[in-house]
């Protein structure tokens, strides 16, 4: 492929920018005219490709994506320079930095959590990322230091969410910051739509002695040949089924026993692990013979007598 020849204030561009990963794609792409998502991870070492490509663009200098093939034949994608006169240079110096105070900030509004799977983490281990893609806002008047423009994300989230954003039609197209505040992605605490699409989500981490409950989740699952996802939407079903009446799932052996809840003594007063006595009794009969020791040493305030 012959070296093509760019303008002098484009280079003069890209040799001010700064930032590690956009500065390697920009190398690669000025000597050998593209980079494959296999040379970013293979020769550079960076795991996540669309990444390394997404901080050229934050830097405002457009990049193509198109398909060839690689070593083993296999279609991957691949990135070059794109339309130059499209270059945004309020941008070539990427993102703010933001200050620790400000992400210890959006720690302590989310009590430590993700924003997007509530999962809990120390503050090293999140990523500060916008609510509205810097693709697509940049660092405008109305999003400097507004803490609500900002979500701390894990690792895993930025990821998925980086994915699902660079595959939206408003993130090639529109570029429409209202869509964007409307996406979970953006507002996972009330949203419309998810890139675009008509969609419902909900993120669930199991952790600490929650996972005792998970793999009890996952054995049930595999046992019925049932999808995970699937059977935990069962029981929500199952639980949510029946106005008027509230419902508890108990895990005894091997046996799922959704139970109706009475109403007498039950109460009487507030307590985490009450028990419906009624439910207790019928265990209690269907897995006891008459005559037999039944031990209770948590007796609680009587709700197993």
């Amino acid at each position: 492929m012959a070296k093509q020849k760019y303008p002098k204030d484009f280079l003069d561009l890209v040799k001010s920018i700064t930032n590690k990963r956009a500065k390697i794609v920009l190398d690669h792409i000025l000597k050998h005219g593209y980079i494959s998502t296999e040379e970013i991870e293979k020769k550079y070492g960076y795991n996540h490709p669309p990444r390394a490509a997404r901080d050229v663009r934050e830097a405002g200098i457009p990049l193509e994506t198109f398909k060839m093939k690689s070593k083993k034949g296999k279609s991957i994608a691949a990135y070059r320079f794109g339309d130059l006169s499209k270059i945004r240079r309020d941008r070539y110096k990427g993102r703010l930095v933001f200050p620790k105070t400000f992400k210890q900030d959006l720690y302590d509004v989310n009590h430590g959590k993700c924003y997007i799977c509530n999962g809990e983490f120390e503050i090293r281990y999140l990523q500060i990322d916008h609510r509205v893609p810097y693709e697509i806002s940049g660092d405008a008047v109305n999003f400097q230091w507004n803490i609500a423009d900002y979500m701390l994300l894990c690792a895993s989230c930025n990821r998925a969410k980086s994915w699902s954003c660079e595959n939206c039609e408003n993130w090639t197209f529109a570029k429409d910051i209202d869509a964007c505040l409307k996406c979970y992605w953006g507002m996972p605490e009330n949203y419309e739509h998810i890139a675009l699409q008509k969609m419902r989500r909900l993120e669930l981490v199991w952790q600490g002695a929650e996972v005792n409950f998970f793999e009890v989740l996952k054995t049930e699952a595999e046992s019925g040949k049932i999808d995970l996802m699937e059977y935990v939407k069962s029981l929500l079903e199952i639980n949510l089924g029946k106005k008027n009446c509230k419902k508890y799932i108990i895990w005894f052996g091997q046996i799922l026993i959704v139970m109706k809840q009475k109403r007498d003594r039950y109460e009487m007063h507030k307590y985490w692990g009450k028990k419906p006595s009624n439910d207790l009794k019928s265990l209690i009969e269907k897995y006891s013979e008459e005559g037999d020791t039944v031990l209770d040493p948590f007796s609680g305030y009587g709700d197993k007598r």
